[in-house]
């Protein structure tokens, strides 16, 4: 780890091959989506739009919460998607409401993006069996440590050991 007298602490980084793997795993996934020339569609838009074919339109709450993302963040995704094509915005339930649904576009592949997420999630679980310890271990191991301590708890821990931080 960088210690207080390192110029650049970002020079070193625990996480940062995780988030390097998983954004070259995107990257296959889109080459995927290239190959059958499927344009504008980031690997990061399916899973709403999945939701959205299975349970109907939402309001950007509903598909938030329905992703365990936040309202904010779905906000985004959400205009991101409609900029692209893939959703629109349409009257919701009362007149200051306003409801998310697939355009005819998504539609149109819904069904390939169900089965990218089946061979996705199945190619996964052959990496997970061929490595001694599995991601989706390691991902429950983390969360069991921070029910124990919480991430925040542990970094203001480590900050209070840092006479750089007052």
């Amino acid at each position: 780890m960088a210690d207080a007298d390192t110029p650049d602490p970002t020079q070193e980084s625990l996480w940062r091959p995780l988030r390097l793997l998983q954004e070259s795993m995107d990257g296959d996934i889109a080459r995927i989506y290239s190959e059958k020339r499927i344009k504008e569609l980031k690997p990061s838009f399916v899973m709403e739009l999945l939701r959205l074919h299975a349970y109907g339109p939402m309001t950007i709450t509903e598909l938030a919460e329905s992703v365990n993302r936040t309202h904010s963040a779905l906000s985004q995704k959400v205009a991101a998607m409609r900029a692209a094509g893939w959703v629109e915005t349409v009257a919701g339930d009362d007149a200051r409401s306003k409801k998310v649904t697939l355009t005819d576009k998504a539609r149109s592949i819904v069904g390939r993006l169900a089965a990218e997420w089946r061979a996705t999630e199945a190619a996964i679980a052959d990496i997970e069996a061929e490595i001694p310890y599995p991601l989706s271990q390691v991902v429950t191991d983390i969360e069991q440590a921070l029910a124990r301590k919480s991430f925040h708890d542990r970094i203001a821990e480590k900050l209070a050991q840092d006479p750089t931080w007052d």
